[in-house]
């Protein structure tokens, strides 16, 4: 059989070399698009003299452009296949990253940024689960654990490589350097590594909803694509604000910078511990994790020492967050099945990418308003709750 592509359909050689690509291309993507900006973000405020939060503001615009981009990113996903997509969105991620390097003046670096949102929509996770969730069929699980597990080392990574280029080069050529990667990585291997037949979709699960829209209209799409929201908005802040929180706490900076290290190894850890929750059904799946991500984030609010104890926290967060994200993945095709999961994924994922895009600069301010970060953290461990609850009315009636 034949695919869109003319290639022919993959055999088990196929979906490993599928999977290997994705998990190198999205360690890549995440590590120039999204986790090299806080590392440059100061520098680059400081030498340009543009204030950290206009710099942190064109940042957040690019990512709401990608939530936005997602939606119809999402239909022509389903109906034509990652390969294309995908190596498109990687090409326009160069001449972004240049441009955020070169920009002379701020509107430029704010163009270059809403460009770089239109790379993000086609390169971070939401096509890769797409693709992996129709290839990979019932197995999808073992697949999406598989390319989150390495998606998650991409701050290990690319924090330390941008760094050094920053000591070296300056943020502009530490950029240019990082588009290089993204050429050289991402383009060739989207292009040659998603090869082959784009399976047809699977028959709804219910057998009536062969047109997505009365899916998207329903309760459980609404109250589904709300609570990934909040639970997006609450890992996010979370992750962001954690040092500050500490720092309050006394630890001082290296042994913060510690802790959220280890959250990352927390969240590596909970991603493995996914599968055995999906013997649940979906509904308590969501209830139990996004519970979960709240009750740690009060832990961690409400906890004034020591150290060890904060830093367990901290991992415990981390597991939490790290769950969440394949709770994500999971969440259209364990209740609706895969048959429009591209089209559903881009608007479940379009508020939880804006939350994600928000939260950094929500946590700060509220964190202010409120008098202190552990008052921030009690507050979004209460959307985390909130989250959950919304969660528990996400039952599908066939």
């Amino acid at each position: 059989m034949a695919g869109v592509d003319g290639t022919a359909e993959l055999g088990r050689s196929g979906l490993r070399r599928v999977l290997a690509v994705l998990c190198v291309t999205e360690v890549t993507s995440w590590g120039v698009l999204y986790y090299a900006f806080p590392v440059l973000a100061p520098t680059l405020s400081r030498e340009t003299g543009w204030s950290i939060g206009a710099v942190t503001g064109a940042f957040s615009a690019g990512l709401v452009t990608s939530a936005l981009v997602g939606i119809p990113l999402g239909r022509a996903l389903d109906r034509w296949g990652p390969r294309w997509i995908m190596t498109a969105a990687s090409a326009v991620g160069v001449p972004a990253v240049v441009g955020i390097a070169l920009a002379p003046s701020f509107p430029a670096f704010l163009g270059a940024w809403l460009l770089a949102g239109i790379s993000m929509a086609g390169t971070l996770y939401p096509p890769a689960f797409a693709a992996l969730t129709r290839w990979w069929g019932p197995r999808r699980v073992t697949a999406l654990t598989a390319v989150t597990l390495l998606g998650g080392l991409a701050s290990t990574v690319f924090a330390p490589l941008t760094a050094t280029l920053l000591g070296h080069l300056g943020w502009r050529d530490a950029y240019l350097v990082l588009a290089g990667v993204l050429l050289v990585v991402t383009v060739p291997a989207h292009l040659l590594g998603l090869r082959g037949t784009w399976p047809d979709a699977p028959a709804p699960v219910d057998g009536l909803h062969t047109d997505p829209g009365p899916i998207a209209r329903s309760r459980p799409f609404v109250l589904v694509t709300a609570a990934v929201g909040l639970g997006a908005f609450t890992a996010f802040a979370v992750v962001v604000n954690q040092v500050p929180l500490l720092l309050e706490r006394g630890l001082s900076t290296g042994t913060a910078a510690w802790a959220l290290g280890l959250g990352g190894v927390g969240q590596v850890l909970g991603r493995l511990g996914y599968r055995r929750l999906t013997a649940m059904p979906a509904r308590a799946r969501s209830v139990l994790v996004l519970g979960a991500l709240g009750a740690t984030t009060l832990l961690l609010g409400l906890a004034p020492g020591p150290v060890p104890l904060l830093v367990a926290l901290a991992m415990l967060t981390g597991a939490a967050r790290g769950i969440f994200t394949l709770l994500q993945a999971t969440a259209v095709s364990d209740r609706w099945g895969a048959a429009h999961y591209g089209r559903l994924s881009g608007i479940l994922s379009a508020p939880a990418m804006t939350a994600t895009a928000v939260a950094p600069w929500a946590g700060a301010t509220l964190a202010a308003a409120l008098g202190g970060y552990p008052e921030l953290f009690v507050l979004l461990a209460g959307t985390g709750a909130a989250a959950a609850l919304l969660a528990a009315g996400t039952r599908v009636r066939a």
